[in-house]
């Protein structure tokens, strides 16, 4: 869900995979974009500009930019087993 200029927005959220990915796994994330202009702009698909993890509880932060200079910093907690030699993107839409 997008909140923008006080409207919330439902979003759509699909992965892309380059490389190897085993196992499964859900994850629950929460964050922000930076450089919207409008609402739409947070459409798009997104490569992963930078990943970290926290120590305990498998919580993480990855930080995703798409063609339109958006940026979204996200935070959470993946819940499952994966392992991910090469994660590249994800696509979101407006729903």
């Amino acid at each position: 869900m997008l909140t923008f200029q006080g409207r919330r927005y439902p979003l759509s959220v699909g992965g892309l995979s380059f490389g190897a990915t085993i196992g499964a796994s859900k994850a629950e994330l929460v964050g922000r974009a930076y450089n919207l202009r409008r609402a739409s702009d947070i459409a798009g698909t997104y490569t992963a500009v930078s990943m970290g993890a926290a120590a305990g509880g498998g919580a993480s932060t990855i930080r995703l930019q798409n063609a339109k200079g958006v940026v979204l910093e996200l935070t959470g907690r993946s819940v499952g087993l994966e392992l991910n030699a090469n994660v590249s993107g994800v696509e979101i839409g407006l729903r």
